[in-house]
């Protein structure tokens, strides 16, 4: 649902659904409940965050223009802010059940690409911080995102 407002310029648009399930798993892993935002706000957040990345990728690629500023992108209603105990609960359950399931399912190599991936580096920094082919990444990247999508 996040990443339907956008299209991605020469791509397919399973890649931005992956793009999203990248920014759900980096909601996962840094959500933060002292932070004051629910869950699921954080969530949607870093999805999009992540599809419009994936957008402004896409279109340095291509040369194309885009028209996304960074404020637009920190704009959260206070609404969003506001938490009651249990959906504090219900959020803590939820971030450890997707996290134990998704850890459970991918090797040592993949899980250290993930982490790289969600820090930010590139395919050739995580090969030469893994000591690894670009290639072997590349296919790392490949197998994290069919189990995501199998284990949603």
């Amino acid at each position: 649902m996040c990443v339907r407002p956008y299209f991605l310029v020469g791509g397919d648009g399973e890649d931005l659904i992956q793009e999203g399930m990248l920014g759900l798993l980096s909601a996962i892993r840094s959500f933060d409940e002292t932070r004051g935002a629910r869950f699921e706000t954080y969530a949607e957040l870093c999805i999009r965050r992540r599809a419009i990345s994936a957008v402004r990728a896409y279109a340095l690629r291509d040369n194309v223009k885009d028209e996304f500023s960074p404020e637009s992108l920190l704009e959260v209603p206070v609404a969003y802010l506001l938490r009651d105990p249990e959906e504090l609960v219900i959020a803590r359950e939820r971030v450890h059940e997707l996290t134990a399931g998704i850890e459970s399912s991918l090797s040592k190599l993949e899980s250290n690409v993930l982490r790289l991936y969600l820090e930010g580096y590139t395919y050739s920094e995580m090969s030469e911080k893994l000591d690894k082919s670009y290639k072997s990444v590349e296919n790392a990247i490949s197998r994290i995102r069919m189990k995501a999508r199998a284990f949603y």
